[in-house]
């Protein structure tokens, strides 16, 4: 599975961005996908996640703010974000093919990733 990032920049706080993330092939045989993030100087950050394409699953930290669909018609992936903060900046990768990561904020990670794309959240 190859995945390509886009749609991230710079915004003020209090602002909304959409990532969206194509991937190779049908996302429908996938059986899940999901967006992590890393910050400057911090761990990658698994933030959200679909599986079976329909159960979606967030980090405490991005609830009621962040929101992960699919698009099968076009094979996307997109993660709407409001009232971002500055915390959120991040660089953000997007992934497909879960398996079970006891490690993981959401108990899951992705065997394949893009590259990412970087969201910067002005005070």
């Amino acid at each position: 599975v190859q995945l390509q990032a886009s749609g991230g920049g710079l915004v003020q706080a209090g602002g909304s961005l959409r990532l969206s993330c194509a991937v190779s092939g049908s996302i429908g045989s996938i059986n899940s996908v999901g967006w992590s993030r890393q910050a400057p100087g911090k761990q990658r950050e698994l933030v959200a996640a679909i599986i079976g394409g329909s159960t979606t699953n967030y980090v405490e930290s991005v609830k009621d703010r962040f929101t992960i669909s699919i698009d099968n018609a076009n094979n996307k992936v997109y993660l709407q974000m409001i009232s971002l903060k500055p915390e959120d900046t991040a660089v953000y990768y997007c992934g497909a093919d879960g398996f079970y990561d006891p490690y993981s904020a959401l108990d899951l990670d992705f065997r394949s990733w893009g590259q990412g794309t970087l969201v910067t959240v002005s005070s």
